[in-house]
């Protein structure tokens, strides 16, 4: 497997990822107008030509937002995604980024947990926060001193 900044020519593969794994889905216009921002970071995991999961962050000064994170329903709970989010905040922490958050749906435990195991913390709820189905956003916290365990 390979981590790697994500490609304009990946976003039809990511586009079928984000379909199917997505309840609201981001558009194509969507995610070439947020790769197109300077604070932006995109990243991919690909194995053979094939990508496996991507993530996203914005940045502002010292501090990330991670916008999204998925992977392949095929190859879910495999470690693609503790990969995906850890070699993120590894790339984010040598920009200087000590500090990340994120949102997460109420009822996404398995994120929850695998956010956990890099270190962050809860710190939060947004209600009605997320649509189709309308449910609670969980707000989470990780700073450069929080361990990871991936």
């Amino acid at each position: 497997m390979t981590f790697r900044e994500m490609m304009v020519d990946d976003l039809d593969q990511v586009m079928e990822i984000e379909e199917d794994v997505f309840a609201v889905p981001w558009t194509k216009e969507g995610f070439l107008t947020w790769m197109m921002k300077d604070a932006s970071m995109f990243f991919v995991v690909e194995e053979k030509g094939r990508i496996l999961g991507f993530c996203s962050m914005m940045t502002v000064m010292d501090e990330g937002d991670i916008l999204n994170v998925a992977v392949r329903r095929d190859r879910q709970r495999e470690g693609i995604g503790c990969f995906l989010v850890d070699s993120m905040l590894r790339m984010a922490g040598m920009q200087g980024i000590r500090t990340v958050h994120l949102e997460v749906r109420e009822s996404n435990t398995t994120a929850r947990r695998l956010y956990q195991r890099l270190g962050f913390r809860e710190d939060g709820l947004r209600k009605n926060y997320y649509t189709e189905p309308v449910e609670a956003a969980v707000l989470m916290t990780k700073t450069d001193n929080d361990s990871a365990l991936c």
